[in-house]
């Protein structure tokens, strides 16, 4: 048996057709869809990109004891144990901050593939430089040449050489993840006459940008669906593929994404984070490195339901599609991986395999859930969007969800924040004054959390508390 599992980078849950979205196009994802167990209420643990894939790569509560950076050397990772087992495990890849700077993501991996072409802020830091990434896109002349196709094609060409192994593929591509510059003609169908402008977020409130309007918030939500379209594009030629291959009745296929993004949520969020305005009533740019000595700081940066709701997708040879409606994590899928493999699930892993749920859609989920920036307290210097470090002005965000609620928790006293998910899906009306008594339930779950997955003590006792 064989397992694929891809990866789709700031991939929001509902803009897919089949969690019920009806304007972006996403058939390929449908189609997958309606061959898998789809969840509905499958959570981001460790937040953004780098602490998500040392979640999926460790089965792990990493948020606990690293942040974005290297993978420690005691650390075991799904790929070293399907290597030991006898299988060719493979990673395509183009989200730029797998082997960089001392990162180490490729571990495992008997075959890694690098698509350099992803304009991560590595290359928006060089300025009047040059960097691998603009070689690579100034030579884009079709569709073919962007980012996730080239990671598709790629996915595909090992496919061809390497099928007939036994085998795990990890695919993952950056896209939908910003800058958003799918070919016009995605965008188009979302935006008619669309002129190629592309409009970076702000990493704040939109509505406290002097000229930034509505429209082009639109207009920006446009171009990033435009990308959802050409990631479904592709990996549908991937699934075309696979089919044709005859893997189907003998291959698990995983999709799911790290986190979602905000465009005007909450207020006018556009983002992911949030940074502290500048003396000169600006929010610092990603690319904007002056102002990001002088005051890149990260400010109040909360993780709701657009944020952590996260998309997963199982296709199981044999399995019927279905729903599981539950509350389930991203540490749950390595041991779901190893599970469906009939390999040992190490006691070192903290997730719980999903297997049991995928068979029978009526077994249990978790209690709750956490997702969270990294622990780090005000002050500390964190990577938070790509790997360079910023400061904290206050301590990160940590979102408990349980099958009715969510607490936004902050360790700031009337910072914390309590929604009725079951009445209030779109998380409009702050009850944790109405119902303090669920706030403080769902603040001693994380108070075990923390314990439970040995939280340095200097980042335990300031969150030991909840101040209403």
């Amino acid at each position: 048996m064989n397992v694929i599992w891809i990866t789709s980078d700031s991939f929001r849950r509902d803009h897919m057709g089949a969690y019920g979205n009806k304007q972006i196009q996403t058939p390929s994802l449908d189609m997958l869809a309606a061959r898998s167990i789809r969840f509905q209420r499958h959570y981001a643990a460790g937040f953004p990109t780098m602490p998500t894939r040392a979640d999926h790569f460790t089965g792990r509560w990493t948020m606990s004891f690293m942040g974005w950076s290297p993978l420690p050397s005691k650390v075991t990772t799904l790929a070293e144990m399907l290597s030991a087992k006898g299988l060719h495990t493979a990673a395509v890849v183009d989200t730029p901050f797998y082997v960089r700077d001392g990162m180490n993501y490729d571990r495992g991996f008997r075959s890694f593939f690098m698509n350099i072409g992803q304009e991560g802020s590595g290359a928006k830091k060089l300025k009047d430089g040059w960097h691998e990434s603009q070689d690579r896109r100034a030579s884009w002349r079709y569709e073919s040449d962007h980012n996730a196709p080239q990671t598709f094609t790629t996915a595909m060409q090992w496919l061809e050489r390497h099928y007939k192994e036994d085998f795990f593929l990890y695919v993952d591509t950056w896209d939908p993840h910003e800058p958003w510059d799918a070919p016009p003609y995605y965008t188009e169908r979302y935006w008619p006459g669309y002129d190629g402008e592309i409009i970076e977020p702000i990493y704040g409130c939109w509505k406290d940008v002097p000229g930034f309007t509505h429209e082009r918030l639109k207009k920006a939500h446009a171009t990033y669906c435009g990308e959802i379209s050409m990631v479904d594009t592709w990996l549908g030629c991937l699934l075309r593929r696979i089919e044709n291959m005859g893997l189907m009745e003998n291959t698990a296929i995983i999709f799911t994404s790290d986190h979602g993004f905000y465009f005007g949520e909450h207020g006018g969020l556009f983002g992911k984070m949030v940074y502290e305005m500048g003396q000169d009533g600006e929010y610092p740019k990603l690319d904007d490195w002056d102002k990001q000595l002088e005051g890149g700081i990260w400010a109040y940066s909360p993780l709701y339901e657009e944020i952590v709701n996260i998309p997963l997708l199982i296709s199981i040879p044999g399995i019927s599609a279905g729903v599981y409606r539950q509350v389930t994590s991203a540490v749950d899928v390595m041991p779901t991986v190893l599970d469906f493999l009939s390999c040992d699930i190490p006691e070192f892993v903290e997730g719980q395999s999903l297997l049991p749920k995928i068979t029978d859609p009526d077994t249990s989920g978790r209690e709750f859930t956490v997702s969270s920036i990294p622990f780090a307290n005000p002050g500390d210097p964190v990577r938070s969007v790509d790997n360079f470090l910023r400061m904290l002005k206050v301590p990160t965000v940590t979102t408990i969800t349980s099958e009715n609620h969510a607490l936004l928790y902050s360790p700031e006293a009337e910072q914390s924040k309590l929604y009725d998910l079951s009445l209030d899906p779109g998380q409009l009306q702050n009850i944790i004054s109405d119902q303090p008594d669920v706030g403080k339930e769902l603040h001693q779950y994380l108070v075990k959390f923390m314990r439970d997955t040995h939280l340095a003590d200097y980042l335990l006792k300031p969150r030991l508390e909840l101040r209403i």
